[in-house]
């Protein structure tokens, strides 16, 4: 393990925060990712190639050119990101709640 990984690891703890580490283009509009709690595999994102703003994922070679960006996103360039913790609820079959226990307690109050 890496220093770096050590220390995102330890933010996790503290922050509650899962952080990506590694994001792979693969075939068939898929990603391949790895997080900080040791959670890594592939997401299939096909469902949003060709739609809207998704509609530059048609030249493949773009698609290829995802990477992590500087605030835990998952990006491809200013215009095009996803929410890393939109990916980890997909790639886990978690709900929000799970992944964010608070909620859980702020929806009993309300």
């Amino acid at each position: 393990m890496t220093g770096l990984t050590a220390r995102l690891i330890l933010l996790t703890k503290m922050n509650e925060l899962i952080i990506p580490l590694r994001v792979q283009a693969r075939t068939n509009y898929h990603i391949y990712l790895e997080f900080s709690d040791g959670t890594k595999g592939e997401v299939d994102l096909s469902d949003l190639a060709g739609k809207d703003v998704f509609q530059v994922w048609n030249d493949y070679h773009f698609f290829e050119t995802v990477h992590l960006g500087d605030q835990r996103e998952i990006k491809w360039n200013d215009e095009i990101e996803l929410s890393a913790d939109s990916l980890y609820l997909r790639l886990t079959g978690k709900s929000p709640e799970e992944l964010f226990p608070k909620l859980r307690r702020e929806q009993r109050r309300a």
